[in-house]
């Protein structure tokens, strides 16, 4: 689970009538937050579900019904999904039953790993098929391929270093990440890049079941991937299969053509705002706030007070730090500036 996707569980008893779901967990999609997996920014990610991006945002509520089945239900009423949510990260129950006029579709499968079952009923398993559908009906949603590398996990690599941002600053020291690096700042970009445009698992239910894998620390002599745990729905910090080292004092970060190019399009941002959702801005430590920005093929997290790191589809599962410099600064500010926020 990431506070940027805001994904908790609910009570596992959390259910209203025989016709209507065990609430699992429920996510928010808002411009602000919403499940990145999905897509770079909002519209994309209400693409992805079949739903307008309207500026209210929707509630997704993950559950099974009697006979197991997963199914997401998207509802309009956001006040009562947000306030759900956090009644559950309190560790208090709230019995999550939206209104029928408040629900806007009900959609086959899960687009995130739930790590939890409702009690009672058949594991959960994707509904059958509508023979009345004649073949119309949506595919069932599924969370990414975990054996695979694409946006999808390069945006879930971002938000996991985003919530256990810690354990990846120390793996960086300061004399680095406060050297300028070469030929990665906005004023040395490329001047005709320009944005593209665009196209957050959840923590156990009181009582239900769940297998959690490990998620051992990221150690500093080696460099680092992100794989994505498909039962506990979370990313985990592992050493690289190949056992590179991790990049040294001195190292010349940015200069990847890639981070280049990420830069130059973040940049690219400030001069021409990009579809909402595509930077967002959170809460950190002191003054700070934490970045999210994406982008075609690059996902950049950042404390404005701090370092970014860069992840590329083009470089499976590494992780490229950028150091502060002169110029990082002005552009993360600029970010922050555009970056939409949680009410």
């Amino acid at each position: 689970m990431t506070d940027e996707e805001g994904a908790v569980a609910a009570p596992n008893d959390t259910v209203a009538d025989d016709d209507a779901l065990y609430v699992l967990t429920a996510v928010l999609l808002t411009p602000a937050q919403f499940p990145s997996v999905l897509g770079d920014d909002y519209p994309a990610a209400c693409a992805a579900l079949a739903v307008e991006p309207c500026a209210e945002g929707y509630g997704l509520v993950l559950g099974q019904d009697r006979s197991g089945a997963r199914w997401t239900v998207v509802v309009d009423d956001v006040s009562l999904v947000a306030v759900a949510i956090a009644a559950w990260d309190c560790g208090m129950e709230y019995d999550l039953s939206p209104d029928d006029r408040s629900v806007v579709c009900a959609l086959p499968g899960w687009p995130l790993p739930v790590a939890v079952a409702a009690p009672g009923v058949a594991a959960p398993h994707d509904p059958l098929p509508d023979p009345e559908a004649e073949g119309t009906a949506p595919a069932p949603l599924a969370p990414p391929d975990t054996d695979a590398w694409g946006p999808a996990q390069r945006r879930m690599g971002a938000d996991e270093i985003a919530h256990q941002w810690t354990a990846w600053r120390e793996q960086i020291d300061d004399a680095t990440a406060f050297t300028a690096p070469p030929g990665a700042g906005p004023a040395e970009a490329d001047p005709g890049a320009e944005p593209e445009a665009g196209a957050d698992g959840s923590a156990p239910a009181a009582g239900a079941t769940a297998e959690s894998g490990p998620e051992p620390e990221p150690e500093a002599e080696l460099e680092v991937e992100v794989e994505v745990d498909v039962e506990t729905g979370s990313e985990t910090v592992a050493e690289s299969e190949a056992g590179t080292e991790a990049p040294a004092a001195g190292a010349s970060f940015g200069v990847h053509p890639g981070v280049r190019r990420a830069l130059a399009q973040a940049q690219g941002y400030t001069d021409a705002p990009p579809p909402p959702g595509r930077v967002r801005s959170s809460f950190a430590a002191g003054e700070a706030r934490m970045l999210r920005a994406d982008g075609p093929g690059w996902s950049l997290v950042a404390r404005t007070d701090d370092i970014a790191f860069v992840l590329l589809d083009e470089e499976p599962g590494e992780v490229l730090p950028v150091g502060r410099g002169t110029e990082l600064p002005r552009l993360l500010k600029a970010l922050d500036a555009l970056a939409v926020r949680p009410a």
